[in-house]
């Protein structure tokens, strides 16, 4: 990708994901997930849309994504006993996923998100202060940031407009679940 593509991506970029762009707006508290607590996530609007419930008592660490019914839609499990951080997001309707962190990154905590239908998203920011993105290839899809609030913890979760909200919401959730050792 040449400087001139770049510079027309992040023009781009701008218009979807800056404070006016089109982009579905979701908002979360940063560090609301502790095993056996639930929480809302809601729209840009403050209107609830998902109950994320922890689920205590369980031998690995357990989210559910609820729809506001309380049917449940996605369920995030921690895999136990690994080397590189991973959680699982089972899908009840849609592609599951794996979410995995990198390894070794010496500017920060990378993430992939591995979709059961082949494709592999990049996640990649400043994760503790939850400033990210979510890059299918070259194409932003997602981002996470905490800048437009100025309410300590809380933060936005953008998402391209026609892309898999819940999925990406559940990508969230493990990237901040993961983030601070949560379990």
């Amino acid at each position: 990708m040449g400087l001139r593509d770049r510079h027309e991506q992040k023009k781009a970029d701008r218009e979807e994901f800056g404070r006016n762009g089109s982009a579905n707006v979701y908002v979360m508290q940063e560090k609301a997930l502790s095993i056996g607590d639930d929480f809302w996530i809601e729209d840009g609007d403050g209107n609830r849309k998902f109950k994320v419930n922890g689920k205590a008592l369980r031998v690995r660490d357990t989210l559910v994504i609820e729809d506001l019914d309380g049917g449940e839609l996605v369920k995030i499990q921690s895999k136990a006993l690994t080397i590189r951080d991973k959680m699982k997001i089972e899908r009840v309707n849609g592609p599951s996923a794996l979410v995995v962190k990198d390894l070794v990154n010496v500017f920060g905590d990378d993430f992939t998100l591995k979709i059961d239908d082949g494709r592999e998203l990049r996640l990649k920011g400043n994760f503790v202060e939850h400033e990210y993105s979510f890059y299918e290839g070259d194409n932003k899809v997602g981002e996470v940031s905490k800048k437009w609030f100025k309410v300590r913890d809380t933060y936005a979760v953008q998402i391209e407009p026609g892309y898999d909200d819940v999925l990406l919401l559940a990508a969230a959730v493990c990237m901040d679940q993961s983030s601070h050792d949560i379990g």
